[in-house]
């Protein structure tokens, strides 16, 4: 299996109402220092309706600036329809990972 496949692998056991980091996804992944090459596996998410890219967020609970399938505005939708909230700041937006963080 290949990381890309592994990524995937990962962020599909992401339960509704969770998020995850770019960190946490590589550390599951074995390689604990390519949270951008997970970024980029999900930038090119070949499945985004089966594998919830929207849930991973980034170590401060920042929404990805530029999400591939539509912005940031959209990944807020698709989190607020799992009821996880967000709130912006300094024109982007967060989520409380103390509240909303997967411990797998």
């Amino acid at each position: 299996m290949n990381f890309f496949d592994r990524v995937y692998e990962a962020v599909r056991r992401i339960p509704c109402g969770k998020v995850a980091t770019y960190g946490q996804i590589a550390r599951l992944c074995g390689a604990p220092r390519a949270s951008r090459a997970v970024g980029y596996a999900l930038h090119v998410n070949p499945m985004p309706g089966v594998i919830p890219c929207h849930r991973v967020v980034n170590r401060e609970g920042r929404l990805a600036p530029a999400f591939a399938f539509g912005g940031p505005a959209v990944q807020r939708d698709l989190l607020a329809a799992e009821s996880v909230e967000s709130y912006e700041r300094d024109g982007l937006f967060y989520v409380d990972l103390d509240r909303y963080l997967w411990t797998p």
